[in-house]
């Protein structure tokens, strides 16, 4: 069995996201744990853009195997 990835999925650093956004908005930082909470919320804004862009190769290579499918089916008529 693989070792279990201990980096959240896009959905859970988008709750975690949400949830220090509604803390900040709500005063329930005090300025000692500011920057602490700052820096988490940068790490997972990194995360997410990698896992949309990750998506976003993945899909493109689905797109350009069709297109190549379907010129090699033209190809053959």
């Amino acid at each position: 069995m693989p070792p279990k990835s201990t980096e959240p999925t896009y959905r859970q650093a988008i709750e975690e996201l949400e949830t220090i956004l509604r803390a900040l908005e709500t005063d329930a930082v005090d300025v000692d744990d500011l920057t602490t909470r700052v820096q988490r919320s940068a790490e997972l804004i990194r995360l997410c853009k990698l896992k949309l862009r990750s998506a976003e190769q993945a899909i493109d290579q689905v797109f350009e195997n069709l297109d190549e499918d379907e010129q090699d089916e033209l190809t053959a008529e």
